[in-house]
């Protein structure tokens, strides 16, 4: 945030201000400090806020305010952990099928639990989702 504020990058700061506004106002609601993990929850959190008032912008024609929640992305997505490729997600839900057994799409729930703490912030979720269900339908 500091470096923000000398190097005055307006946009960054006020990204970098909202993100911690939501880290604080999650940590009062828990009433404690933040685990690493709930930290990046919440920056997910504003993530999938930013796309979908992307997506909404766009379908509305509002370049200007499109442009903006781009610029906000891209700030964010410096803050997260490193994603995973397609591939990497790939062989994880492989691998965790294989774990629990399924073979249908009966079994989706059991297999999307089994695999949303091992991705958790490191891959989307609709991707996981499309994988599974690509490979459970096989």
């Amino acid at each position: 945030m500091k470096t923000a504020m000398r190097n005055k990058e307006k946009d960054k700061l006020s990204v970098i201000r909202l993100v911690k506004s939501s880290l604080q106002n999650e940590q009062i609601k828990l009433g404690r400090e933040l685990t690493e993990d709930e930290s990046i929850t919440v920056l997910n959190r504003e993530v999938k806020q930013r796309k979908e008032s992307l997506h909404e912008f766009k379908q509305a024609n509002r370049e200007d305010l499109a442009s903006k929640q781009e610029s906000d992305l891209s700030v964010l997505e410096g803050y997260m952990p490193q994603q995973l490729t397609e591939e990497e997600v790939e062989a994880i839900v492989k691998e965790t099928i294989t774990e629990t057994s399924a073979s249908s799409k009966a079994d989706m729930g059991k297999v999307m639990s089994a695999i949303m703490p091992k991705v958790k912030g490191k891959a989307d979720g609709g991707l996981v989702n499309q994988l599974v269900m690509k490979h459970l339908s096989n």
